[in-house]
C-alpha cells in the first residue's frame, strides 16, 4: 500500500509557531515531530511508500526525502502552491497527487490517507484486510472515527456495530479520525482545483460504499497551541511517534 500524509494547512490556529516551521513539522519534543506519529505508524505496518502534499512553506519538507530514506521510508512530495490562498485543501490535495498515489493511473491499489497534525496510536495494519476488501469491490471508502472530542461535541457520524456509517443529523456519536483507507479510482476525472474532502465524500455512505470503525485509543488533533503543550508533556503518547 501506498500512503497519502496531507500536511499543506498552514496551521493558523497556532501562529507565530507556524510562521516559520510548516504544522507538521513542528517539534514536539526531542526528536519528535507533529507528523512523526503518522510516520512511525505507517513504518510499524509496513507501508512505506508515502506521499506528502504541501503548499505552506514547502522547502522545509525537502529534507525529509533523504531523512526518510535512511530509515526505511519512501517519501514522494506534491507540492501545491506556496500561499495558503491557493493551496488546494484536503479533496484538492489528493486529487493533485493521484499520480504519485498510482503511477500515473497504472495502479489503482487503495491507499491509506491521514492528516499531518493528527497523534495517535491508530495501528495502521488493521487497514491491510480492508484495502482488501475495497480492492475486492466491496465499498470504496474505510474510515476511522473516534469518539466525540470536546471541539467538536455534534459529532461527524454515527458508526453502528455492523460498520456501516450514518450521516443524519446532530448529535453524532462520533467523529472521522482523519485516518482512512481509500479506493484512489473515485478521485480520478476530478480536477486538482480547492476542495475540500469533505462534505463531498459522505455521498459515498449515503450510497452504501463506505464503512467505518471507532478507535478508542490514544488520538488527538492538535489545533491550538495550548493542545501542543498538553501533547509535549504527554510521554506515554510520545513513545509512538519515536521510530
Amino acid at each position: 500500500m501506498r500512503a497519502m500524509i496531507l500536511a499543506a494547512g498552514r496551521g493558523s490556529r497556532l501562529r507565530p509557531l507556524t510562521d516559520s516551521v510548516p504544522k507538521p513539522l513542528l517539534p514536539v519534543a526531542d526528536g519528535v515531530r507533529l507528523v512523526d506519529w503518522n510516520l512511525a505508524g505507517l513504518k510499524r505496518a509496513g507501508i512505506t511508500d508515502i506521499v506528502m502534499n504541501t503548499a505552506h512553506l514547502p522547502d522545509a519538507f525537502e529534507p525529509l526525502v533523504g531523512e526518510l530514506a535512511r530509515r526505511g521510508l519512501h517519501l514522494q512530495i506534491s507540492r501545491e502552491a506556496e500561499t495558503h490562498a491557493a493551496s488546494l485543501e484536503s479533496l484538492g490535495g489528493i486529487v493533485r497527487a493521484l499520480p504519485l498515489l498510482t503511477d500515473n493511473g497504472r495502479d489503482m491499489s487503495p491507499v491509506v490517507v491521514a492528516a499531518g497534525d493528527v497523534a495517535h496510536n491508530y495501528d495502521f495494519s488493521r487497514l491491510l484486510p480492508r484495502a482488501r476488501e475495497i480492492a475486492a469491490g466491496d465499498y470504496d471508502v474505510f474510515l476511522v472515527a473516534v469518539p466525540n472530542p470536546d471541539f467538536n461535541s455534534a459529532g461527524d457520524l454515527t458508526v453502528h456495530p455492523d460498520g456501516t456509517v450514518l450521516r443524519g443529523e446532530p448529535p453524532r456519536a462520533h467523529s472521522y479520525g482523519c485516518i482512512m483507507a481509500v479506493n484512489p479510482a473515485i478521485f480520478a476525472g476530478l480536477e486538482p482545483v480547492w476542495c475540500k474532502l469533505f462534505p463531498w465524500l459522505w455521498d459515498f455512505a449515503c450510497r452504501g460504499r463506505m464503512q467505518a470503525e471507532v478507535f478508542h485509543g490514544f488520538w488527538d488533533n492538535v489545533g491550538t497551541v495550548e493542545q501542543l503543550e498538553s501533547l509535549r508533556c504527554n510521554r506515554e503518547a510520545l513513545q509512538w511517534a519515536r521510530f
